[in-house]
């Protein structure tokens, strides 16, 4: 079996192979505005995948810490901070505990923060408590 070779006539009678210089250019140019889109594409895809992972690891943190503080004592009830260990390195909590009008109950905010993202990286959670004195 032989391969066929296409051939076309150019103006002066010769047959040509190939493409011409023009015809490669605007090939690659058609190629790199298709991979910029893909590229963004897929850039897009990640940060949205960090986001997404955010909302749904943080309040759950938020919530692990929140159980934490209301089994506690109520006299140890108290302000803090610190991380959640191996498990979350990103991740890092504030508790604040603070005097309400009403002098039975307390006002407990627990705020987790992801160290890596740089914006919307917080998500708090608010907890009043009833505290007998």
């Amino acid at each position: 079996m032989t391969a066929c070779k296409y051939t076309l006539p150019n103006k002066k009678g010769r047959n040509t192979h190939g493409f011409t210089l023009l015809e490669v250019m605007l090939a690659m140019a058609i190629l790199a505005i298709a991979l910029v889109a893909v590229f963004q594409s897929q850039s897009q895809s990640i940060s949205m995948t960090n986001i997404s992972r955010f909302a749904t690891t943080a309040p759950l943190l938020a919530q692990s810490k929140m159980a934490e503080i209301e089994g506690m004592d109520p006299k140890n009830i108290g302000s803090g901070s610190g991380d959640f260990g191996d498990n979350f390195p990103d991740y890092s909590w504030r508790a604040d505990v603070m005097e309400t009008e009403i002098s039975s109950f307390k006002k407990i905010e627990v705020t987790v923060i992801n160290e890596k993202m740089v914006s919307n990286n917080s998500y708090q959670l608010v907890l009043y408590k009833f505290i007998a004195k």
